[in-house]
């Protein structure tokens, strides 16, 4: 598995994606506590990116407390307390239904056929043993 995937054809900017990557995968769990992240040069390399790019995203996510510094170890994911974790997975559920909403109704759907769509979707890809599935709470 890659650490982010981008889409330079995507008109999301390429820091962008590689900050939400990061914040999905910290609200996942899948980037636990203390783990270090590539640095900024080896994700750009990997991305075959401009590494100031790389380096806006980790500042975004240092400045918002996912991500902390350590003077010459490198960058390392941030411990976050439980409420803020839950805190994370909401804002990031509340954005992408943002967006998913804002096609719905830019393509004339109603709340029910979109919520029908969400659902249809969500058993497809329901394996029933991926993190967070069941978790209604």
């Amino acid at each position: 598995m890659r650490f982010v995937d981008v889409d330079t054809a995507s008109a999301t900017p390429i820091w962008r994606q590689i900050e939400d990557g990061v914040r999905r995968q910290v609200a996942s769990g899948r980037l636990p506590v203390g783990t270090a992240v590539p640095s900024v040069r080896e994700l750009a390399r990997a991305l075959r990116i401009n590494p100031a790019t790389v380096s806006k995203a980790y500042r975004r996510l240092t400045d918002a407390g996912l991500l902390t510094v350590r003077r010459g170890e490198g960058t390392f994911v941030a411990e976050l307390p439980a409420g803020d974790r839950k805190e994370e997975r909401q804002r990031l559920l509340a954005d992408g239904a943002a967006v998913f909403s804002g096609v719905a109704r830019a393509i004339g759907a109603g709340r029910r056929e979109a919520l029908r769509a969400v659902e249809k979707v969500w058993d497809e890809v329901d394996t029933g043993g991926g993190e967070g599935v069941g978790d209604d709470d």
